[in-house]
């Protein structure tokens, strides 16, 4: 899931911001019901119908941080990103920044992001992103899309994120992305105490009075959440969250929609939402952690090449681990 907040953009700006090679477009309204070729045929006039289809099919737009297929209908409001090929894609710096790589071989990589890194250069975020750092230690992944990574954690997000290494790769996960084959679970503490576990079965779309935001809305796209609780505490719960689909910000907004807003979340829930009755290590935790407590935690695949199933999982980083620590010693 993307840090929309930061690299949210329109068309009027695209002019001045076009060092990456990426486009990003609000949808208009007007644009509503169109098939999402159509839709881009209206904003990127200067390429033909069939030329807008290729960048679908080669996982080259996004919307709303997801891969559309090609029958996909606009609802007004999304997030549109276009990467055109060869338009000053070499441009994106180089720059030497440290990568938890969990796992390489000649096609594909699985990093552990650290929270706070923002995935590719946006509005906001011109460089210093996970992208510059894969272009410095695996150059060759310039002549990829997006420098080889198909898909995305939250700016304030942790965790395991697939990268591929050739074109082959990229398009064997990019298929997995959009038959929900690829499987990614969070950790996610929240606030208040949640007896059991659920699924939550509503669709999500663009927050009409906040762009940044996204929302519950029946008009939305279909998002399913499956949860259940692994630890309980007095005044949070610790889940483990399974998604069906891949929707923007979805944990966060479907966990907020049912009551439960994900701990230090600053744009779903409060992120100062101190319990009266809680110690005084867990207000100090609380007031020190500075993003919404979501990790993820495992991500589980089948090799675009080898056709070999794989998964690999990583634990909460340091901050999330104290706060969880400090939650519990909150029982006694």
């Amino acid at each position: 899931m993307p840090d929309t907040e930061a690299e949210l953009t329109n068309k009027s700006t695209l002019e001045s911001e076009s060092k990456s090679g990426v486009y990003s477009y609000i949808v208009p309204d007007e644009l509503f019901g169109l098939r999402i070729d159509k839709a881009i045929t209206h904003l990127c006039e200067d390429y033909s119908r069939s030329t807008i289809q290729s960048w679908i099919k080669t996982g080259q737009v996004l919307l709303d941080d997801e891969v559309p297929k090609q029958k996909d209908k606009v609802l007004g409001g999304e997030l549109l990103e276009v990467s055109i090929p060869n338009i000053r894609k070499g441009e994106w710096e180089a720059q030497d920044m440290p990568i938890d790589v969990v796992h390489e071989d000649d096609d594909m990589l699985v990093i552990n992001k650290h929270a706070g890194w923002v995935v590719h250069p946006g509005a906001g975020n011109p460089d210093g992103t996970l992208l510059n750092a894969l272009l410095f230690h695996f150059p060759e992944n310039r002549a990829l899309a997006r420098a080889g990574i198909v898909h995305r954690l939250d700016k304030d997000t942790s965790g395991l994120m697939v990268v591929a290494k050739t074109e082959h790769a990229r398009l064997g996960l990019i298929d997995q992305l959009v038959d929900h084959s690829l499987h990614r679970e969070y950790l996610a503490l929240v606030n208040g105490r949640i007896i059991s576990g659920n699924t939550v079965d509503e669709p999500i779309a663009r927050d009409k009075h906040d762009r940044r935001k996204m929302a519950v809305n029946m008009m939305g796209k279909e998002a399913v959440t499956h949860y259940r609780v692994d630890d309980r505490f007095r005044n949070h719960t610790l889940l483990r969250v399974q998604l069906e689909t891949g929707r923007t910000h979805q944990i966060r907004v479907h966990l907020t929609h049912i009551g439960f807003s994900l701990a230090g979340d600053p744009v779903y829930g409060r992120r100062l939402a101190i319990p009266g009755d809680c110690s005084a290590s867990l207000e100090t935790q609380l007031r020190s952690f500075k993003r919404q407590a979501l990790h993820a935690t495992r991500i589980e695949y089948v090799h675009p090449t080898s056709g070999e199933h794989q998964s690999w999982e990583r634990p909460m980083p340091d901050d999330m681990q104290r706060l969880v620590d400090a939650c519990g010693d909150d029982n006694h």
